[in-house]
């Protein structure tokens, strides 16, 4: 295990090996519910519309031209000539403009490609999250249900003392109380664990409902720069900002090229005084340029230095983002293990006082805190389970190791 990020994070590779995913839900299982999701969808369709722009922008945007006139020529008021005029003609895109205009076509290929990739990022961060805010939902309400079967316990070994005379009847009253409140948390956790499976659904509506235990993190055994350089690596937000500048670039030549206008050529032949003569010729015509062209290229120049400073801020804040959940995992992860070991001291100190209060060595008091104790440090040692798996499987969904986010 702690090889796996040594091994899969190698820069640029495609088949990264898998990392350990105790409990995380199965590719066969998420890759469908990710596929069919509106908003997945709606980015494939998009993807497709960019492959159209980018076709048309290769294309040349001018288009033959035919033209043809007739006319009548009186010479005298008895003398009369038909006359005809046809001809062929076309803008030419220069070559500089040729190869600009496929680069802002590649550019455009790059930046559907990378928005229905960040679609799906999007998509599987969204289920990931979901799904956990259900399985903590569910765990809690089974905390819920073990928290009023020992609030039973405890209540029933206080009539068994009551019923003994060794304990006032105002202790059964307490402990009857205590079991009442344990009931109606047992309640609210079961609504809120229905309220998160409907949310969940909702998005998600083939989600199978067996998948309901937390899954475990595991520790990031490597060196913290692997596992960033990966998800910069794979991260679709930086390849549509990156699309975007090399576009704006592309826009910029492409201005810069169209300083000089397109010249227009083409052929015509007519014929005259009643085809007694015919002609046959070229034609070329170029526009005279003027300061908007220039103009023109001004902007774009300025367009493409926002694009860069705007891709420098999004590969700061990507690593900053990265950065701060790195840290996260590898803090919550430590938490988890901190919370588990005292959830368990706790939980073994409150079953020796429900043994010694039924052997009248300890107070009802005594019993009820101790409870109280077992029963928040399980809620604390779920909640950083919790947090655990959250940081660690959205590292591992950003890197691009998980349910096969890096296949189509």
């Amino acid at each position: 295990m702690k090889y796996w990020l040594f091994l899969a994070l190698v820069a640029g590779s495609v088949n990264a090996a898998q990392p350990p995913t105790p409990g995380l839900l199965p590719t066969e299982i998420v890759r469908p519910l990710i596929d069919r999701d509106p908003e997945v969808a709606a980015a494939r369709g998009t993807r497709q519309v960019a492959q159209q722009d980018a076709l048309l922008t290769r294309a040349s945007p001018y288009e033959w031209t035919a033209k043809a006139t007739t006319q009548r020529r009186r010479v005298e008021p008895s003398v009369r000539y038909n006359e005809w005029n046809v001809g062929l003609e076309r803008t030419l895109r220069l070559p500089q403009k040729a190869r600009a205009d496929r680069d802002i076509a590649a550019a455009t290929l790059d930046e559907g490609e990378a928005r229905y990739g960040e679609a799906l990022h999007e998509t599987a961060r969204t289920l990931l999250d979901l799904w956990l805010n259900w399985t903590e939902a569910e765990q809690n309400a089974l905390l819920a249900t073990s928290q009023v079967k020992a609030a039973t316990d405890n209540f029933n070994a206080v009539e068994k003392r009551v019923k003994a005379g060794d304990a006032a009847k105002l202790d059964a009253g307490i402990a009857r109380a205590e079991l009442g409140e344990q009931q109606r948390a047992a309640s609210d956790a079961k609504t809120a664990a229905n309220v998160a499976w409907a949310r969940l659904n909702s998005r998600f509506p083939d989600m199978p409902r067996r998948f309901s235990a937390v899954p475990e993190a595991v520790p990031l055994d490597t060196e913290p720069g692997q596992l960033r350089a990966r998800i910069i690596d794979q991260s679709d937000e930086l390849k549509i900002s990156e699309a975007l500048l090399s576009k704006a670039k592309a826009n910029t030549a492409r201005a810069r090229a169209d300083r000089i206008p397109d010249p227009t050529v083409g052929v015509f032949t007519a014929s005259e005084v009643g085809g007694r003569e015919r002609l046959t010729g070229v034609m070329l015509s170029i526009p005279i340029p003027g300061t908007i062209r220039r103009g023109r290229a001004d902007r774009s120049v300025h367009a493409a230095e926002v694009s860069y400073q705007e891709h420098e801020l999004k590969k700061r804040e990507l690593d900053a983002i990265i950065s701060a959940t790195l840290a996260s995992a590898n803090g919550a992860y430590e938490s988890w293990q901190i919370a588990e070991s005292s959830a368990e001291a706790m939980r073994e100190n409150s079953q020796l006082l429900q043994r010694a209060y039924t052997l009248g060595e300890a107070d009802l008091q005594a019993l009820l805190t101790s409870r109280r104790q077992a029963a928040t440090a399980a809620q604390s040692a779920l909640t950083t389970k919790v947090a655990a798996a959250r940081a660690y499987y959205s590292l591992l969904v950003d890197a691009h190791l998980v349910w096969d986010m890096d296949h189509d």
